[in-house]
């Protein structure tokens, strides 16, 4: 695929789609990357401290700085978005419309909602926008090297699944967590009982991924009844404690990203 990509903002969020892209068989040559502290860009890339000056519109533009940096970085990225311009925003918190009005003269502008998981093509990615049919084609072809994309139906939903697949990850790391230390309370060395943790956790979600079957159902295959499996699942599914505790955990995440959309509506 030929294009240009001129991407502003390349920290964790931004490195990782990079890195995705470039596994998948994208070209180098095809990205410019505007970020005054990035130190280095991989070989091939384009990499500058400020927009290129005297260049025309590109291709796609992705927006990778912080939300709250909007309005300051609206009026340098405007003129490299033109009629024929998607825009993609990973600005968590920054509504369509919000984009829309800072940037009018997009073709398409598109929200995408990943994790660092892009870099090894194993991320969820939530899209939503006002794109055309051509524009969500051209997005679906960017997003496969990435993971596994979808369309969300309404921009309401953007917030619950930045909870979701967007802090998920880090929820998922504190359960690893709490699993070795768990394991360590009952008497197994730290180091040990991390290792055991990461390496479960692992092999669980490859073969959940791989399964016919839901994750609920595999739970159930799992445990025999009075087995040892079993009365583990029956101590987090007693008064509904997990479902409970990722339902309060999500709804934390969900509220709070609908505050930094309203905090982005009213800076725009």
């Amino acid at each position: 695929m030929t294009m240009k990509l001129l991407q502003f903002g390349c920290g964790n969020m931004g490195g990782a789609m990079l890195e995705g892209w470039l596994k998948g068989g994208f070209a180098a040559e095809s990205f410019t990357i505007v970020d005054p502290y990035l130190k280095a860009a991989p070989e091939g890339v384009r990499l500058l401290e400020a927009a290129p000056a005297g260049e025309a519109a590109f291709d796609v533009v992705l927006l990778g700085f912080k939300p709250q940096q909007l309005p300051d970085a609206a009026a340098m990225v405007q003129p490299f978005v033109g009629a024929q311009t998607l825009l993609l925003s990973i600005l968590a918190g920054v509504d369509l419309a919000t984009l829309r009005a800072a940037f009018p003269a997009a073709k398409a502008i598109v929200r995408v909602m990943p994790n660092l998981a892009a870099a090894l093509g194993k991320s969820p990615i939530a899209l939503f926008g006002d794109a055309d049919g051509t524009a969500q084609a051209l997005t679906d072809r960017l997003m496969a090297p990435l993971g596994q994309a979808e369309w969300l139906a309404s921009e309401d939903q953007m917030d619950l699944v930045t909870a979701l697949a967007g802090s998920g990850p880090a929820f998922v790391y504190r359960f690893i967590d709490a699993l070795a230390e768990g394991a360590t309370a009952l008497g197994l060395p730290r180091e040990q009982a991390d290792r055991l943790a990461l390496s479960m956790v692992e092999g669980a979600a490859m073969l959940a991924a791989a399964s016919e079957h839901s994750p609920g159902e595999l739970a159930r295959r799992v445990a025999s009844p009075g087995g040892v499996t079993q009365v583990g699942i029956d101590i987090l599914d007693a008064e509904r404690r997990l479902a409970l505790l990722m339902e309060g955990t999500l709804r934390g995440a969900r509220d709070r990203s609908a505050e930094m959309t309203e905090q982005a509506r009213m800076r725009g």
